[in-house]
Order: structure tokens, then C-alpha cells, then sequence
């Protein structure tokens, strides 16, 4: 008879009967064996793609960006449309970290390493349009208030595309300091583990000396706290600051007050769905169904619909305030019933369905517990959430105040080929990180296996037989 009653409600967020030892060795697995099958098919394919995109941006920066698909009305187009969708990928893993670790939820600690690695890589997939777009990216040290031979040449500091500079580097900086700073236990895990002496030697530089001590411990957590109170805020401002590069200006579908909060939510809905992707993948792959249960993925789903309906109601108040308004112009916004039946209807309905309808699927228990239901769903919103910004950019362009100005944009191979590099990199550096650090937390595991894990619910049970 068991010592005390434990509510039938909530599942385990380990399964099986896992001990310590269990959890660093299967955790130290995909990092101390050979790579799988399936690792060489995904690596080599993220491969191919990558250098592919990178043939396309070495042509895009010696030939010019004449060589995109841009013209005098569509001056922001893929390449603007793929700066902010990979900005918003990298909201969910500052969320999971940060926020999460802040109300102490236990669910994140399984999720947080690859969604913290997912940041870092999507950012920096997102810096590389902006440096692109510049044309002249080895002229780009005119952007810094330097003296300079041209006279008076300042930064305008009044311009969002600037606060951007500065937010994302920080975004970037303080997710870096974050993801390091809670591989510490990890790194020195590996370097106990480690049989040749240039790995032992490398674990133990990434380690920075890491002993185990209580002391080791205190400090650990302080400063995860501190960290964690530091990146909370760039969860909002991150997004908010690059709707202002839209919301600050007076084009039609642009200068709205929506868009911050908007931008906020539809970064953290499309994060979470690509984290989702990820942990689906790394679960089988690298074997770590025990660790990566459905509690998570439910858990991850609720957020989407969360934050899914806040996008959905920001797309019918748009869509309302441009009916309501009675301007002509509002006609040809991203919302609009112009945008619903002119030429690019097919961007319109594809982001309606991939973010409205899709999504709403999640509010039956057995579809949001599904993998392979939420591992479609992900994709699905993720696709959708790049139509969303597509529709923003290059729908509200296309038409603007004057007729003779109206236009239409087609991508050229080199567009395509720019955005389908970044994926390969994307995929490759973190196929790499799998191969390379732990992408589960062990010791964090560790601290929940005697209210999660089987064996230590039999063993507690048994001493009280």
C-alpha cells in the first residue's frame, strides 16, 4: 500500500524506468556514438541546400540585388518577408527558457537546450538578410557613428531599422550567455565521460572548470535568474521593435497600432511551432522518446492556440478597421476583401488556412496529444506565418496611393535559392549541435526523475511497504 496518494491527473514528464545513470548515458548517446542513418540523409540534404544558397548570395553580392525579384513599387520583398520570419522563430526559445524558468515549470526542462540553440541559429539566419540587402555589405562600417571622410555621416537614431541593430544583438547576446551558461553541468558531464584526450581536453575548456560543488550550484542558479529576468523583456521587445520598421511608417496595412503586440504573438506562435518540428525529429532520431513525452508536445500546443487566437483576432480587427474605415486604400491591404479576391488571393487564403483554420484542430485532446498531427500542424504554421509576412510586405507595396504605381512581384531562382540556404545552414548547425552537445538538460532531468520517474516512484512506495 502506498504511503501517500498521488493525483491520477497529471502524467509523467519522464517515462520508464529511468535512473540517473540512465538519464546521462542515453543523453551522452547521440554525442559519444556513431551518427545514424537517418542523420547522414537529414545532414546531407541541409547540406545540399545550403551551399546552394550560398552560390545564390555570393552571385546576389558580385552581380548586385538587381538579381532579385525587386522592382521601384516592391522594394522590401523575400528577402525582408524571411528577416522577420526567422526573428520570430527565435522568440520561442527565450520563452521556454526564460519565462519558463521563471514560474518554475517543470515541462520546459526536457525542451529548453534545443529551444535555446534554435534562438541562436535562427538569429543569426536572420542577420544575414539585412547585411544581403545592403548590396555592399563590405561598406556596412557606415552604418557605426565613426568619423568618416564623407563630412557630417550619422546613424539616424530615429529610425527603427536601427533599434533593430541594437535589439537583435542584444536578443543575440544574452540568448548566447543563457544557452552557455546551462550547458556548464553538461559540458563537464562530457568531459568526465570522455575517453580520448582531445575531446576530454575541449569539454574541459567548455566546461570553464566546473566541479559539481554546492557552491558550483548557488552560482549556477543565481545567475540563470538574472539571465532569465535580463531576456524576459526581449521576449516584447525583440518583435515589438521590428514592427515599428512597418507600424512607424504611413503606408496603407502598415501604420498600424496592432502590429507590436500583434508581431509579438505571432513570433512566439511560429517559434513554438518550429520547436515542435525539431523535438518530433530529435525524439526518434536521436532516441529520447523517454525524455520528450506527450505532456510536452500538449503542453507546447496549448501555447500555440494561445497565442494563435491572439493572432487571429488581430487578423479580423485588421481586416474589420479596413472595412470599417471606408478608405479606398484599405482595400488593398494584407486584409482586405481586395487582398481575398485580387492576384494575390492565393497568398491571403494560404495564410488563413495555414493560421486560422489549421490551428484550430489542436482544441480536440486526441489530435493535440498526436506526434504526427502536431508535427504536420508545426509545418503547416510555419508555412503560414511566412505567407502572414509575405501578405504584410509585398501585398501592401504592390498597391500603393497611386495606380500607375500598382505592380506585382515574382521571385527570381535567386530569391528562392537565398531562402532555401538559410534553411540548409539553419539545419545543418543544428544537426551539428545534436552531434556535438547535449540537447536535453541532464541535470536539470535529474531533479524531477523522483516525481516523474517510475523507479523512484516503486522504490519511495516499496520503503513504506
Amino acid at each position: 500500500m502506498a504511503s501517500h496518494y498521488e493525483a491520477p491527473i497529471r502524467e509523467p514528464l519522464v517515462t520508464g524506468d529511468r535512473s540517473y545513470h540512465d538519464v546521462t548515458v542515453d543523453i551522452a548517446a547521440p554525442i559519444e556514438g556513431r551518427a545514424n542513418k537517418q542523420w547522414w540523409i537529414v545532414f546531407s540534404i541541409a547540406l545540399v541546400a545550403f551551399l546552394w544558397g550560398l552560390g545564390c548570395i555570393i552571385y546576389t553580392v558580385s552581380t548586385g540585388i538587381g538579381v532579385w525579384g525587386l522592382n521601384k513599387t516592391v522594394g522590401w520583398a523575400w528577402d525582408i518577408t524571411n528577416f522577420v520570419w526567422w526573428v520570430g522563430i527565435g522568440h520561442a526559445g527565450t520563452l521556454i527558457s526564460a519565462v519558463l524558468l521563471l514560474f518554475r515549470q517543470k515541462w520546459r526542462m526536457a525542451i529548453n537546450r534545443s529551444a535555446e540553440a534554435m534562438t541562436i541559429f535562427s538569429v543569426v539566419q536572420a542577420g544575414l538578410f539585412p547585411i544581403i540587402h545592403m548590396g555592399r555589405p563590405w561598406l556596412a562600417y557606415w552604418v557605426l557613428p565613426l568619423p568618416n571622410q564623407f563630412g557630417s555621416l550619422w546613424i539616424n537614431f530615429n529610425s527603427p531599422l536601427l533599434w533593430d541593430v541594437f535589439a537583435i544583438s542584444t536578443y543575440l547576446s544574452v540568448s548566447l550567455v543563457f544557452w552557455w551558461t546551462g550547458l556548464l553541468p553538461d559540458f563537464a558531464m562530457l568531459r568526465d565521460r570522455a575517453v580520448k584526450p582531445f575531446q576530454k581536453k575541449i569539454y574541459t575548456l567548455l566546461s570553464f572548470g566546473w566541479s559539481g560543488r554546492a557552491k558550483d550550484w548557488q552560482r549556477f542558479e543565481e545567475v540563470s535568474l538574472v539571465l532569465a529576468g535580463l531576456a524576459t523583456p526581449l521576449v516584447l521587445s525583440v518583435h515589438t521593435i521590428v514592427s515599428f520598421d512597418f507600424a512607424t511608417s504611413v503606408i496603407p496595412g502598415w501604420h498600424s497600432t496592432i502590429f507590436p503586440p500583434y508581431f509579438v504573438a505571432g513570433a512566439i506562435f511560429s517559434g513554438f511551432a518550429m520547436v515542435l518540428t525539431l523535438l518530433i525529429i530529435m525524439r526518434k532520431v536521436s532516441h529520447l522518446e523517454a525524455y520528450i513525452t506527450k505532456v510536452h508536445i500538449e503542453n507546447m500546443n496549448k501555447v500555440i492556440l494561445v497565442t494563435g487566437g491572439i493572432v487571429s483576432v488581430a487578423y479580423i480587427t485588421e481586416f474589420f478597421i479596413g472595412w470599417y474605415s471606408g478608405t479606398n486604400y484599405e482595400d488593398y491591404t494584407y486584409m482586405s476583401v481586395g487582398a481575398a479576391t485580387g492576384p494575390y488571393w492565393w497568398a491571403f487564403w494560404a495564410l488563413i488556412i495555414c493560421n486560422f483554420v489549421v490551428p484550430q484542430t489542436l482544441w480536440v485532446k486526441k489530435l493535440r496529444t498526436n506526434y504526427l498531427w502536431s508535427f504536420i500542424v508545426s509545418i503547416v504554421i510555419n508555412i503560414g506565418m511566412w505567407f502572414e509576412r509575405f501578405d504584410i510586405i509585398v501585398l501592401d507595396l504592390s498597391k500603393g496611393h497611386l495606380p500607375s504605381s500598382w505592380t506585382m512581384f515574382s521571385p527570381t531562382f535567386v530569391d528562392i535559392g537565398v531562402f532555401v540556404g538559410t534553411i540548409g545552414f539553419f539545419f545543418v548547425l543544428f544537426l551539428l549541435y545534436a552531434r556535438t552537445f547535449p540537447v536535453i538538460a541532464q541535470a536539470e532531468v535529474k531533479t524531477i526523475l523522483k516525481s516523474s520517474g517510475e523507479n523512484y516512484k516503486k522504490l519511495r512506495d516499496g520503503d513504506h511497504e
